[in-house]
C-alpha cells in the first residue's frame, strides 16, 4: 500500500479527485484547497492499494499533474482500516505481485548513475575477491560479492532495454563498463602488489584452485545460474523484496570474474583471464536478458490480470 501527495494545479483538482474516487483501490482522499505554494495550487492525499497504483499514476500524468506540479508516493508499513481492507479486496490482483513501475524506474535511474561511492564499492570488491581467488577461500568469494554493487546498472540496462530509453541504457552501460574496467585495474594493481611483497605462491594457478577455479572456467551451468538470477534479481526490485536480491548478488559470478581477470593478467595467465572475460560476459549478457523478458512477462501478465488497466506499450510505461 502507497500513500500519494500530489502538489496539483487548481484547475484541475476536480479532476484528480474524480480519478482518484472513481478507481476502487483509492482511498482515503483528501484535498487541502489552496494549501500548495511552490507550485501554487491543491495538495491531494490519498492512500491507494499497490496493485492500483500503476493504474492511478498513469491517470495523473494524463492530466499533466506531473508537469505543472508533482507527485510523491511513500510505503505505508501498516494501516489499520477496514476501508483499507475492502479497498485492497476490491482493487484487482494481488498486490504481493504488483510491479510499481514508477517505483522500479527510480531505483534503477539511481543505481545506474555513475557515482564516487559505486566506484569505491567496486574497487573494495575486487580487491577482497582477488584475495578469495588467491587463497582459494569461497567465503571472501561470497563477501566480495556482496559488497559489490554492479547490479544496479545492470539492472538499469534491463530497464533501459524494456522502455526503448536510448540515454538510459547509455547512463546504466557507461556506469558498468566503467566500473568493471576500475575494478580488473584495481585486481591487477593489487595483485602486482601482493606478488611483490610475496604474498602470492608461485606456483598459483587459478584455474587449479579446487575450489574457486570454476570462475575462470564458464560452463553452461553458469549461463542458467545468470538467467535464473536476473529473473530473481529482477523480481526483487519490482516488489521491493531485498532478501531475493541479496540472494543474486551472492550466486553470480560477475565481481569474481573480474578480480580474476586482473589477477590472471597480472601472474601472465592469459589463459585463465580469457576465460574469467567470458565468463563476465555470460553472466552480465545472461542478466540483463532475464532482466528484461521478466519486466515484459509480468507486464503482459498483470495487463491479462487487471484488464481495466489502460493498455500501454512497454516503452510507454514510463514517459522520462
Amino acid at each position: 500500500m502507497l500513500h500519494l501527495r500530489l502538489f496539483c494545479p487548481a484547475d484541475r483538482t476536480d479532476d484528480v479527485l474524480g480519478l482518484l474516487t472513481a478507481n476502487p483501490g483509492a482511498f482515503n482522499v483528501m484535498v487541502l484547497p489552496g494549501a500548495a505554494l511552490a507550485p501554487a495550487g491543491d495538495v491531494v492525499m490519498c492512500d491507494v492499494a499497490r496493485e492500483s497504483v500503476n493504474h492511478v499514476i498513469t491517470g495523473l500524468r494524463d492530466l499533466g499533474v506531473h508537469r505543472d506540479g508533482s507527485i510523491a508516493a511513500e510505503h505505508i508499513d501498516v494501516s489499520i482500516s477496514d476501508v483499507a481492507l475492502a479497498a485492497d479486496l476490491q482493487a484487482p490482483g494481488e498486490g504481493g505481485d504488483a510491479a510499481v513501475w514508477e517505483e522500479v524506474d527510480a531505483r534503477v535511474r539511481d543505481e545506474s548513475r555513475m557515482t564516487a561511492s559505486f566506484l569505491v564499492f567496486l574497487v573494495i570488491a575486487a580487491l577482497i575477491a582477488i584475495v578469495g581467488v588467491i587463497e582459494d577461500a569461497p567465503i571472501l568469494i561470497v563477501g566480495a560479492m556482496v559488497v559489490g554493487p554492479e547490479f544496479g546498472p545492470i539492472a538499469g540496462l534491463s530497464v533501459g532495454l524494456f522502455k526503448r530509453r536510448g540515454h538510459r541504457i547509455r547512463q546504466a552501460g557507461t556506469t558498468l563498463a566503467a566500473g568493471l574496467a576500475a575494478g580488473v585495474v584495481a585486481a591487477f594493481l593489487g595483485t602486482l602488489v601482493l606478488d611483490a611483497v610475496d604474498l602470492i605462491p608461485p606456483d598459483l594457478v587459478p584455474h587449479d584452485q579446487p575450489l574457486t577455479g570454476f570462475i575462470v572456467d564458464p560452463s553452461v551451468l553458469s549461463l542458467v545460474v545468470a538467467l535464473l538470477a536476473g529473473v530473481t534479481g529482477t523480481l526483487s526490485l519490482t516488489q521491493a523484496k531485498s532478501g531475493a536480491l541479496i540472494g543474486v548478488l551472492i550466486s553470480v559470478t560477475t565481481i569474481p570474474a573480474v578480480a580474476a581477470i586482473g589477477v590472471s593478467s597480472a601472474l601472465g595467465k592469459w589463459s585463465d583471464a580469457g576465460g574469467a572475460a567470458v565468463q563476465l560476459a555470460v553472466n552480465v549478457g545472461a542478466l540483463v536478458a532475464a532482466g528484461v523478458v521478466t519486466l515484459w512477462v509480468q507486464w503482459v501478465a498483470w495487463n491479462r490480470i487487471a484488464p481495466s488497466r489502460p493498455t500501454t506499450a512497454p516503452h510507454q510505461l514510463w514517459r522520462t
